[in-house]
């Protein structure tokens, strides 16, 4: 990950994703799709109400708050900013989850539970930015019981070098360490994870880069005007930075897709 530190990625990720800049540019949902395809990721891992599900990179809650709710089951999230671990689990509070629905602090490279303790996986638009990949993948297997199913979405990129999207803000964006899909599978079968289905969901991104770059202006003016604490954000660089990944996008270098797997018996 030339020039670009380890740690100060994970805490400028942590930070942005925990931010009301992040809020503001993405919605509710902070990843492509939205709880439609955490809906999809649900029904591709088999979830019922007997299901205990790991979020991993859980954010706020919103995909937890959807499952917990579409589906009946429990959940534990996981994300790596304490803020929004602390405003997730207040959330879980006011929508009366609290019994189903908990939140904490943790790495997906070195998560704090025992082995086959859940019995679904969810990793949305977060796995390319783990700096360990084996090491996550091979965690998912070890938390799952036998049989217990994995469903993640997330940025696809070509193995063509993309100068032009290079830097911390790329690492921001989840685009810094996205990998083809053929990458993310030898990750998840070298784990002995079985991959059982992979679906195009493209159109989602795009969807995503033409929403942040209409909402950018009014953000930029927000900032300006101090009405929000935002971490510190170069606009002329945001704006040419997406505009290289809506380019990217169309040319088919760049893409979003869902994986599910299952680990054997």
């Amino acid at each position: 990950m030339s020039n670009v530190n380890e740690v100060n990625v994970k805490q400028c990720c942590a930070a942005f994703y925990g931010s009301d800049l992040a809020r503001l540019l993405l919605g509710e949902s902070f990843h492509p799709g939205g709880t439609s395809l955490t809906e999809r990721l649900g029904q591709l891992t088999q979830l019922s109400h007997h299901s205990r599900v790991l979020d991993v990179a859980a954010g706020r809650g919103t995909s937890a708050f959807h499952v917990a709710r579409t589906f009946g089951c429990d959940i534990v999230g996981v994300d790596l900013s304490e803020n929004n671990v602390t405003l997730a689990t207040e959330e879980a509070l006011k929508r009366r989850l609290a019994d189903r629905v908990s939140f904490r602090v943790a790495d997906a490279e070195r998560l704090p539970f025992d082995a086959h303790s859940f019995d679904a996986i969810l990793c949305e638009c977060a796995f390319c930015t783990f700096l360990n990949k084996q090491a996550a993948a091979e965690e998912f297997f070890r938390v799952l019981t036998p049989q217990g199913r994995l469903g993640f979405s997330d940025l696809t990129k070509t193995a063509d070098h993309m100068p032009e999207l290079d830097g911390l803000l790329s690492w921001v964006a989840c685009i810094g360490d996205a990998k083809p899909v053929e990458s993310y599978v030898r990750t998840l079968r070298r784990a002995n994870l079985t991959i059982e289905q992979i679906e195009d969901h493209s159109h989602a991104l795009t969807e995503m880069f033409h929403q942040i770059q209409g909402r950018l202006p009014g953000v930029e003016i927000a900032a300006g005007l101090k009405k929000l604490d935002f971490p510190n954000v170069d606009f002329s660089e945001a704006k040419r930075f997406i505009g290289s990944a809506r380019d990217a996008i169309k040319d088919r270098k760049l893409g979003y897709t869902a994986i599910s797997a299952v680990k054997p018996h």
